[in-house]
């Protein structure tokens, strides 16, 4: 057996961690692995602190961590699956007082490691990384035959995530997990439109910075930034949905930033690279991608807050424009969509709801579609359809005192059509029911 020995902060040797930190026998009370793009982390809940050495082991490859004075519960502990670079976790008590760990790799991978004080519900915490190898995110361009034209690219924010779990509904819902089932509803309906395809910003339950989710929008080129929330307030009685869009004072303070950074950017703002470009020209161009992109967020907010009108109440009439980071992207129109009040218990009850769910996801595909359409980008499949009058029939979303046939006489066809087309046996319709209706373009 080759034996490799791996310093942490310079990658080659043995890391020991502050001896005689552990003045009594540790325990270790779990065992916890999560993984995300940027690597894979295991987290060892500790009794208190310990000193440890960490080593990697080739043929086959795995990460070690021997910790002093230690000891693990072997038939109480319950060990994670493999995921990420971990394949599986064993554990083993020592005969000279120690308790070892040791990560089998499914890939290689430098591993580094870290001491955590208690904070809040965690107490002392061993925290082992393996960082992901840092690659460029491929954008990838699906292809229509005989189109001519490149999809669409929405980017799907699922607000929070991981360590942030946002706002907490009454029966203990937590926000980072509705707004992830709602953002993968919103992707499939995307995915199934012609001439679109969906990227999850988030697609688990992982943390990711804001500035992270708005560089990985951009690495995929993203003619859509979509965020999703679900709003919390003091007063339980507030309710209703809100769209909200950059502030005008915020842009400012990120284009400054932007030009700041310029040289680290290779491709800053709709595929032009500043880093060519006297400060002025980079100013001027700057603040025109940025004018052009609140622009379209307000025209895009317009055209997805009308359709949530037909779910629920808004919470705010017209679009708003805040400071969030998370919109700060100079060349993508961005929204944020606050999908209803987590912390009013009647619209929690809704949002835990599959109905409700689809509900909220259709409103946005319509709005989305309505708003594209118009303004789809040169070179799209949707623009070429657009030129051609091509656009395929829409959906609506049931609602409280809906009825099929005055559905049908809304939008202009026959109950006997809208059965066909939505494979209904009867006029019996539901709250939270998407219809499509055959042959009209988005209203």
């Amino acid at each position: 057996m080759h034996l490799k020995r791996v310093v942490l902060t310079v990658r080659c040797g043995l890391v020991l961690w502050s001896p005689g930190l552990a003045a009594a026998s540790v325990q270790v009370s779990g065992v916890r692995l999560s993984a995300a793009p940027g690597g894979t982390r295991v987290v060892l809940d500790l009794s208190s602190p310990a000193s440890h050495a960490l080593f990697t082991l080739q043929n086959p490859t795995r990460v070690v961590v021997d910790l002093s004075d230690t000891h693990i519960e072997r038939q109480a502990l319950s060990l994670p699956e493999g995921r990420g670079a971990v394949s599986r976790v064993r554990v083993a008590n020592r005969d000279n007082g120690e308790a070892r760990v040791v990560l089998d790799l499914a890939q290689d991978a430098q591993a580094r490691s870290f001491l955590v004080p208690p904070d809040g519900p965690w107490g002392h915490r061993l925290v082992i990384d393996l960082p992901a190898t840092a690659t460029r995110e491929a954008s990838v361009v699906r292809a229509t035959p005989g189109s001519g034209g490149r999809d669409l690219v929405i980017a799907i924010d699922a607000g929070h995530g991981g360590k942030d779990p946002g706002a907490s509904g009454r029966s203990g819902v937590r926000e980072k997990d509705l707004v992830l089932q709602i953002a993968r509803r919103l992707a499939k309906r995307i995915d199934r439109e012609p001439g679109m395809r969906s990227y999850m910003v988030r697609d688990g339950d992982y943390f990711l910075s804001l500035h992270q989710r708005v560089s990985r929008a951009r690495m995929q080129r993203a003619d859509l930034f979509v965020s999703i929330h679900a709003d919390a307030f003091k007063n339980r009685q507030a309710r209703g949905s809100s769209i909200y869009i950059l502030s005008s004072r915020r842009a400012s303070s990120e284009a400054a930033r932007w030009l700041a950074e310029k040289e680290n950017a290779a491709d800053l703002v709709g595929g032009v690279s500043l880093t060519d470009k006297d400060d002025m020209l980079a100013h001027v161009l700057l603040d025109l991608s940025q004018s052009a992109a609140i622009d379209a967020s307000q025209n895009v907010g317009d055209a997805v807050l009308n359709q949530l009108r037909r779910v629920g109440r808004v919470h705010k009439t017209d679009v708003q424009r805040a400071s969030f980071k998370v919109l700060t992207s100079p060349d993508i129109p961005s929204i944020l969509i606050e999908t209803a009040f987590i912390s009013n218990p009647a619209e929690e009850k809704l949002l835990r709801t599959a109905g409700h769910q689809e509900a909220l996801a259709a409103a946005m595909m319509n709005g989305i579609r309505n708003y594209f359409e118009i303004n789809a980008p040169p070179g799209t499949l949707l623009a070429a359809r657009g030129a051609a009058g091509d656009f395929g029939p829409v959906e609506h979303v049931i609602v409280g005192g809906d009825t099929l046939s005055g559905i049908a006489e809304r939008y202009n066809v026959s109950t006997r059509a809208l059965r066909r087309h939505n494979g209904l046996k009867s006029d019996r319709i539901r709250i939270g029911q998407v219809l499509r209706i055959p042959g009209l373009a988005g209203t």
